[in-house]
């Protein structure tokens, strides 16, 4: 038998081995998911429950697919078909294995966010709604809201004529989907919530089932995933949550902190379980961290340690703009990474999205390479979109949502005429657009036929070569193969075929139903490019789970971080020193925090105070110095050699500053849009221009004839 348990410290013990429900207030960095796998196994190793008697819920696709890696690794058991995975992949199962109490259809479609808004909007345009008044996204978001908080349109309550609207919208968008046998995201929960609160026979079935339920991130739980745990918890079982009040960083999700406090309440348990003992940073960055988040009132209270040594002083600059702290940060870059840090090593967080131009900008001018972790993700990417939507047709014609993106796409000749007529016939019947496209006659018949092929050419494929096929056969990757610098984009629609082998390989269904129900959960999912050394620019938020050896916290001013929308709300500022608790412990051995006197952001030049948090770091961890400064400030106790104590912009060569676009300088191209000029090669007539294009990459340009606009 293996032992699971002699590598763990006295605090991993105790959790692992809790006789009962149990909160485990796990710090940044303190094996949290090495407990919460280890107690699975041991559960089962000791022959407390069977691997199909137990469920595990997770936030990500990803880490599920961590634990159930680890787990085969401490086990010899087969993890197929064990409930572990997230909360929106768990109700998408207990409610295709119920569907029909649950009033669905068995191959219901499951709406990304895209689609779900495309269907507000058909909801609307038939309502004849006046969109400037009531926008799409505002009424797709109240849809939502009400959803995650676990509430029917004719629960809502209505105080005005405006939000009586917003209900009466939100029940015709209810009744649509309904009709088309789909679900969003936010119905998942609410449906499997309240198919478990009606059918009295189904939830004792699996509250008999899952003698032990275990979350991992129970900070982020909205009200209603709490709801929908209480009713799995049978009065044998035990819920076993791991989470950390200080990481919970997601209210605008839904995400309520007091759920771990209302957990202990009505469980009865006395005490949360504190693993405090950090594997990750050095004590500087931990004690900061500490020093920061102890400002917060109503903690559940803890205070992370590590034998790892002290490490270096935190370094803080101050600039006078974006820009200098950009140049600063590019500088620092480089000097680490002559010292032998990767550039993957280190990560630059920034608060807002919109301070990342000034940094990309210095590091594209220096060399260095990035990337904006967090990008268009490969479910979302629009070739892969519309291969999807050829295969639920293929799978479900009747879903609307397909039908309207791919009916013209590649071009048909289906115009925005024939499609708001065909739109018009099918709910003058009553019937989805696939129905009406098959009555309408010669304007819809190639399409109808092409589909109708799909589905029947493609009965008893494996499901890698069903979506092959599909994929070929749809005119998707001929139109691509034609199109200028589509080669990108027919590599990601041949990679879909591989995500379908992959699925196949790992799933008890290997139908095409599960694996577009698969593709819809996976839409948020987070997928860097591998083995590219590259410097990570991402959000403060994007960065939770990550660690870095070096971290810069950019843009530390009042109104900025913290943001200044947190004035406005009850526990705004306490979210915001998280997010810094968070940005704090994502470091390793280095930390930087960094702002600026001024800056530039959404257009107009901003002028901040230093940020409070910056103040709640103790003098003692801090070496400061700004570019203007001759000398760094005095060592402070804990003193260390700073590498920078000023810093030098780049020079511009004599070449460059003669040259009408200056390389890193944002320019715009009448057909490629937005770019930033990243070389020259060549002289006199014969010079050319490099620009990279965000959508399309590289592209070279005869100087003379470049046709670029100068952004700034």
């Amino acid at each position: 038998m293996t032992d699971l348990l002699s590598t763990l410290n006295p605090d991993q013990l105790a959790a692992v081995t809790a006789p009962a429900s149990a909160l485990v207030l796990a710090g940044a960095g303190s094996g949290k998911t090495r407990v919460l796998t280890t107690r699975i196994a041991w559960l089962i190793q000791t022959n407390q429950v069977s691997p199909m008697g137990l469920m595990a819920v997770t936030f990500t696709n990803k880490a599920a697919r961590e634990m159930l890696t680890r787990l085969t690794s401490m086990l010899p058991i087969n993890t197929r078909g064990m409930w572990v995975g997230t909360f929106h992949g768990l109700c998408n199962r207990l409610l295709r294995t119920h569907h029909r109490e649950a009033g669905l259809p068995q191959l219901f479609t499951i709406l990304d966010s895209s689609d779900q808004l495309s269907a507000v909007k058909r909801v609307l345009r038939a309502l004849n709604v006046d969109t400037e008044k009531y926008d799409p996204r505002k009424v797709q978001s109240f849809i939502n809201q009400n959803k995650e908080a676990g509430l029917r349109a004719d629960k809502v309550e209505a105080w005005d004529p405006y939000s009586r609207h917003l209900v009466e919208y939100y029940a015709a968008y209810d009744a649509q989907i309904h009709r088309e046998g789909a679900v969003d995201f936010a119905e998942l929960l609410l449906r499997a919530y309240e198919l478990l609160s009606r059918n009295a026979l189904l939830r004792e079935h699996y509250q008999e089932r899952f003698r032990h339920i275990l979350v991992d991130e129970f900070q982020d739980t909205s009200r209603l995933q709490y709801l929908w745990l209480k009713l799995l918890k049978g009065p044998d079982s035990a819920l076993f949550a791991v989470g950390d009040d200080d990481q919970s960083i997601y209210a605008f999700r839904g995400a309520n902190v007091g759920n771990m406090g209302l957990l202990m309440e009505e469980l009865n348990i006395a005490a949360p379980i504190k693993l405090t003992r950090n594997y990750r940073s050095v004590s500087v960055i931990l004690d900061a961290a500490n020093a920061v988040i102890s400002h917060n009132q109503g903690r559940l209270g803890k205070d992370l340690w590590t034998d790892a040594g002290e490490g270096e002083l935190i370094r803080h600059f101050q600039a006078a703009d974006d820009n200098e702290e950009a140049r600063f940060l590019v500088e620092e870059i480089q000097a680490r990474k002559l010292d032998g840090d990767t550039y993957l090593d280190q990560a630059v967080l920034y608060r807002s999205n919109a301070q990342s131009r000034s940094i990309e900008h210095a590091l594209f001018s220096a060399g260095i390479p990035y990337r904006v972790y967090g990008g268009l993700r490969f479910f979302e990417r629009a070739e892969i979109k519309h291969a999807l939507a050829y295969l639920r047709l293929a799978a479900f014609p009747e879903d609307d949502n397909a039908f309207l993106r791919v009916v013209n796409f590649p071009a048909r000749g289906i115009g925005a005429r024939g499609l708001e007529s065909l739109d018009a016939e099918a709910r003058a019947a009553g019937v989805s657009l696939w129905a009406a496209a098959c009555a309408a006659g010669k304007k819809f018949a190639a399409f109808v036929a092409l589909i109708e092929s799909l589905k029947n050419d493609i009965v008893g494929l494996p499901l890698m070569e069903q979506v092959e096929h599909v994929v070929a056969r749809s005119g998707l990757l001929e139109f691509y193969k034609n199109e200028k610098d589509g080669e990108d984009r027919v590599e990601n629609l041949n990679e879909l075929a591989n995500a379908a082998a992959g699925f196949a390989a790992e799933s008890d269904d290997q139908s095409l139903e599960a694996f577009l129900g698969h593709a819809a959960l996976e839409a948020g999912e987070h997928a860097a490019a591998q083995g590219q050394d590259a410097v990570q620019l991402m959000s403060v938020h994007s960065a939770k789970g990550l660690e870095f050896q070096t971290v810069f916290i950019t843009g530390l001013e009042e109104g900025l971080f913290p943001h200044e929308n947190s004035r406005n709300e009850a526990d705004g500022l306490e979210e915001e020193r998280r997010l810094m608790y968070v940005a704090i412990t994502r470091a390793r051995k280095q930390l930087y925090v960094t702002h600026a006197q001024q800056r530039m952001l959404h257009g107009q030049i901003r002028y901040n105070l230093p940020s409070q948090f910056l103040r709640e770091i103790p003098e003692n961890l801090v070496r400061s110095f700004s570019f203007r400064a001759s000398k760094p400030a005095p060592a402070p106790v804990r003193a260390a050699t700073p590498r920078v104590e000023h810093y030098h912009p780049r020079p511009v060569s004599r070449r460059e500053a003669n040259l009408p676009y200056k390389i890193g300088s944002r320019v715009i191209h009448p057909k490629y849009g937005e770019g930033v000029v990243a070389a020259y090669q060549g002289q006199g007539a014969e010079a050319e221009i490099k620009v990279i294009f965000p959508k399309i990459g590289d592209k070279w340009f005869i100087l003379e004839y470049a046709r670029l606009t100068t952004l700034g």
